[in-house]
């Protein structure tokens, strides 16, 4: 099953300057926007060089295909995830399901830096996201959202086993032959835990992954747990001055 993993387009919490100014759950900037533009396009229609057959590293033999063929296309239910994957899903034809496990580390929440302390927010509501985003599937999403505020600030370990439930997930549908390929849109931290865990690395604190906004990381699952890792973190529909 061919994986595609990418990360939302630039939130207004990854533009700040200023961390005390986030926000619990931020909005596409203008950038973002014109990022996520872009590489719904590019899924949709460019042009692409691929190495299609064979996947012995001595062989060379690339292709160029248009588009990416996705069939399956999942986002987590935070706002900017939701204005991404909603970008790509017009241009390929694909509704957008919310898979609410694959949502960044951490939950939603804000730490106030006040008496208050870290409060949690109980995130965007099913009937929220069906108004917003109309071709959204909303998946699990309840009519009072989708994160426990008293649970406020989900933790590392936590979020580490989270991107597990979700690799198991990813795994029975390569081994029962499910159609791909399929893309998920998701969060810098949380790809980084999903991509540990794939192959096998966590915790592995000595290993990170960097995305920039908007990157595709392409990971083939194969049956009897096979895997094949073809790129990371690439930004081929970006020009320099729209990379963040």
């Amino acid at each position: 099953m061919e994986l595609y993993i990418i990360r939302h387009a630039q939130s207004s919490n990854n533009a700040l300057a200023n961390p005390a100014e986030r926000v619990a759950d931020p909005f596409l900037t203008d950038l973002g926007r014109t990022q996520a533009s872009r590489l719904a396009l590019h899924l949709a229609r460019e042009p692409h060089p691929e190495q299609r057959h064979g996947r012995d590293p001595e062989d060379t033999h690339v292709e160029t295909i248009r588009g990416y063929g996705i069939r399956r296309l999942y986002c987590s239910a935070m706002r900017r995830s939701l204005e991404t994957a909603t970008a790509i899903g017009e241009a390929i034809g694909v509704a957008p399901e919310v898979w609410i496990d694959i949502h960044e580390s951490g939950g939603i929440f804000l730490d106030h830096r006040d008496e208050r302390g870290v409060v949690g927010y109980p995130g965007m509501t099913r009937s929220e996201i069906t108004k917003l985003f109309p071709t959204v599937v909303p998946g699990d999403v309840r009519d009072d959202g989708w994160w426990e505020p008293a649970r406020r600030q989900e933790d590392w370990p936590t979020c580490q086993g989270r991107a597990v439930r979700v690799v198991g997930r990813l795994w029975e549908w390569a081994n029962s032959g499910a159609e791909g390929p399929v893309a998920i849109v998701s969060h810098g931290d949380f790809i980084q835990a999903l991509l540990k865990a794939i192959l096998g690395r966590i915790p592995a604190p000595n290993l990170t992954f960097n995305h920039f906004n908007t990157a595709i990381t392409r990971v083939d699952l194969e049956p009897v747990d096979r895997i094949l890792v073809r790129y990371v973190n690439r930004v081929p529909h970006l020009t320099q001055d729209l990379v963040s």
